[in-house]
């Protein structure tokens, strides 16, 4: 038989390793391989440049679990996070981001299984707190492949998060870390 506190907490575990570890790592990897230069470009008026996309994934990250799963108080400026067509380097950028994975971290550590069945409303979304964590990790991952992406445009062969061993993919992402 089945244990759902056992479940729960190894989602709650599950989404902290993706958001605060995996995808923080390598965000990290993608952004600094980009040029300098490259950070505020977009390929056209209706794209968003890297730096727009880590500011809305510091926003919705923010929104969604800080103020949304933790209660804490915040706001936001959803559409000034894709107007930006310049702003801060992208060590500025990273670092806001990392701190508030860092926050993020504290509130999912601090999680009981039962907590994730309470409702919330987010963005005017009515949803429990497992529905929230789940579309943020959802979320974060599109927008990091879309760094990712832009990172091969600019940077070609910067970046690598997996080595071939012998056609299995064995992750060395875990090496780039800070």
């Amino acid at each position: 038989m089945s244990d759902p506190n056992r479940h729960a907490a190894l989602f709650l575990d599950t989404s902290r390793k993706f958001l605060c570890v995996e995808y923080a790592a390598k965000l990290r990897s993608a952004v600094l391989a980009l040029p300098a230069d490259k950070i505020w470009w977009r390929p056209d008026d209706h794209s968003n440049s890297v730096g727009n996309l880590l500011l809305h994934l510091n926003g919705n990250v923010s929104q969604w679990i800080l103020s949304g799963v933790g209660r804490q108080p915040g706001s936001r400026n959803r559409a000034g996070e894709f107007s930006a067509r310049g702003g801060a380097a992208a060590p500025a950028l990273l670092a806001d981001l990392e701190n508030t994975l860092s926050q993020v971290d504290r509130i999912l550590a601090g999680l009981t299984p039962a907590d994730l069945l309470e409702s919330r409303v987010i963005q005017g979304r009515h949803l429990t707190v497992f529905e929230a964590i789940y579309h943020v990790v959802e979320h974060f991952s599109m927008h990091l492949g879309q760094i990712v992406l832009q990172a091969k445009l600019h940077a070609p062969g910067s970046i690598a998060f997996y080595e071939d061993a012998g056609g299995l993919a064995r992750p060395i992402w875990q090496d780039q870390r800070r």
